[in-house]
């Protein structure tokens, strides 16, 4: 290696570093930790090490989370929303993105600008507006036509689709990025040889879009789970878990939260580990 450009290793950039991740994994330390203290709240002082917190203790009082039915009731339901959240979105993407880096038509400056505008809206405001247009459009068609639609009123079907706004221009914008290192030549060498637009889409497009799709759906997966602006305002009688979470730290926390955020820890760990194990296609 050239001498001018070794890394320099100055003791300031290794405190910085350090104070860095200590600020950044200290809480998560802390909750981790205090997920098995033996005390009503989940904060210092450590008072024992327990697993009520986790399987419950009938004789003590304490529901665990385990048993806590409606805590594993929002999990769940998290856990649907974001499944139906990241495969909306990378379907959308995928063909938003198609549309935007292979085609020319007139308008398309103006509607990549406007694929920007979700990711720039603060969270409430999209919630609002959201909320606002599907009850307006509720009340007119059962007004005029006795039509009840209730997949427009506050409910998982409108969190779906409130998420599901601003997550697919994600998703178009890492797939396009991805598109833009596909020579076109390769379909265009397929249709020659006879392959019809679909087989060349699946056989070339597809399988060299695989890391992009697979990372699309990651994160609107876990984007989708841990919203809360826009999930709140769209929410109904089955909430998510962070609209849950919100209800139940207002009533009074116990460390059962804490032991809800170190399982999410250790599944985010585990998958992030998987994902990062999985060879990528080049």
């Amino acid at each position: 290696m050239i001498p001018a450009l070794e890394p320099r290793r100055s003791p300031l950039r290794a405190v910085l570093l350090t104070a860095f991740f200590v600020f950044l994994f200290a809480p998560l330390a802390v909750v981790a930790v205090f997920a098995f203290n033996d005390a009503a709240y989940p904060a210092p002082p450590w008072r024992g090490f327990v697993l009520d917190w986790f399987i419950g203790d009938a004789a003590r009082g304490r529901v665990g989370l385990l048993q806590d039915g409606p805590l594993l009731s929002s999990i769940a339901t998290s856990c649907i929303v974001a499944s139906f959240v990241a495969l909306i979105s990378v379907g959308l993407g995928t063909a938003s993105a198609m549309l935007l880096e292979r085609h020319a038509f007139r308008g398309k400056g103006l509607l990549g600008v406007m694929l920007l505008v979700p990711l720039v809206m603060p969270g409430v405001i999209l919630g609002v507006s959201i909320l606002s247009f599907a009850s307006r459009i509720a009340e007119l068609a059962d007004d005029w036509w006795g039509m009840d639609l209730d997949f427009l009123r506050p409910g998982l079907p409108l969190v779906i689709c409130g998420q599901v706004s601003f997550m697919a221009a994600i998703a178009t914008l890492t797939i396009a990025a991805r598109l833009k290192r596909l020579d076109p030549g390769l379909e265009e060498a397929a249709l020659d040889l006879g392959a019809t637009r679909w087989t060349a889409f699946t056989t070339i497009v597809l399988p060299f879009l695989r890391p992009a799709l697979i990372g699309s759906a990651v994160i609107a997966f876990l984007m989708s789970f841990e919203n809360f602006n826009t999930t709140l305002l769209l929410t109904g009688s089955d909430p998510p878990l962070t609209v849950f979470l919100y209800g139940r730290m207002r009533e009074g926390a116990t460390p059962v939260v804490n032991a809800v955020s170190l399982l999410l820890m250790a599944a985010s760990a585990v998958a992030a580990i998987a994902i990062r194990r999985k060879p990528a296609v080049q």
